[in-house]
């Protein structure tokens, strides 16, 4: 009788204990408390709110009839994702999706860890610090004014397009743009100038983070600065390699649609069209609202299932992750 008791009164005690030890800290560090809010409000309001209108994908939605007034769609609601994946778009979408992503990912995840290594190594505080400011401004400048710098560089005239012309790569009387097989690669290193620097800053702060002592005594043992850099530097900031890398992954499919739509056109759709822009076609454009939701959900569930996924791999390999 008295352990029956103990057992029924321990997780009420537990339960008491957390709501007292949350209440304390909430008196505690009330002012932190305070500058969360507004992150959480902004969150709840326009991230998970908005997720109640994920219904619509199973509706055929009709504005004037509300999204529960609208009726259910075919096939037991599945109607726009049977219609989706049996388009004609869907392989093109989905390969053109991959390969954008893919190809971004390789080129442009690494290039801002060996930026930070890079600038670790300058001993010159200045010229190091005059050359992160170069290296991190082209993230303030506005995407279309980037994307039409990019326009202005690759088209017919432009100095990227002539000086490619020169060297016989290119057909100098056309934009770089017209032709479908360039669109990937001025996507990609366009992307890479704007990011590099930016994405290098927080590699910068976990190196700021290693142990200086670590270094010494890679020193005494005879090694070198490539060999400090292999054995003490990377491992001291792969925590943080490993959790950048698994939130790329899970946005493999979420290829933005700003961006393209500001450099592609229907003569390369062929290589530049991905997911994001024929949603923004289908739903904005062609108002079919409920297919687009249903495209854009299904993009939702496999970025999800990447970061999943991800995550389980690396705490496998590495027994490090998000979670």
């Amino acid at each position: 009788m008295t352990k029956s008791k103990t057992k029924g009164t321990a997780p009420d005690t537990a339960r008491v204990s957390y709501w007292v030890r949350l209440k304390k800290d909430l008196k505690k560090n009330k002012s932190a408390y305070l500058m969360f809010l507004p992150v959480l409000l902004f969150y709840l309001i326009f991230c998970y709110k908005p997720m109640y209108g994920v219904i619509i994908a199973f509706k055929e939605f009709v504005p004037f009839k509300g999204i529960l007034g609208s009726p259910w769609a075919d096939h037991f609601g599945m109607k726009h994702f049977i219609d989706f994946f049996n388009s004609v778009y869907f392989r093109r979408l989905i390969r053109n999706t991959l390969t954008i992503s893919i190809t971004n990912l390789l080129v442009t995840f690494p290039a801002p860890i060996i930026l930070a290594l890079l600038l670790n190594e300058v001993g010159h505080r200045k010229y190091k610090g005059a050359l992160q400011t170069f290296t991190y401004l082209p993230h303030f400048i506005s995407m279309v004014v980037i994307c039409g710098m990019v326009r202005m560089f690759v088209d017919h005239d432009g100095f990227i397009t002539q000086m490619f012309s020169q060297m016989g790569l290119v057909n100098g009387k056309l934009s770089m743009l017209s032709n479908k097989n360039y669109f990937v690669p001025i996507y990609v290193i366009s992307g890479l100038w704007q990011t590099i620097g930016w994405n290098a800053i927080i590699y910068l702060s976990a190196l700021s983070s290693v142990d200086q002592e670590l270094y010494e005594a890679a020193r005494i043992d005879g090694a070198n600065r490539w060999q400090q850099t292999i054995h003490v530097t990377l491992p001291s900031i792969m925590m943080t390699i490993i959790m950048m890398l698994i939130l790329r992954i899970g946005s493999i499919m979420g290829v933005g649609h700003e961006k393209i739509i500001l450099l592609y056109n229907p003569g390369i759709y062929e290589t530049a069209d991905v997911i994001s822009t024929y949603v923004y076609r289908k739903g904005l454009l062609e108002a079919n609202w409920s297919y687009a939701a249903a495209v854009g959900l299904f993009n939702s569930v496999i970025n999800m299932f990447l970061v999943v996924t991800a995550n389980k791999i690396t705490k496998k390999v590495t027994d490090m992750g998000l979670w």
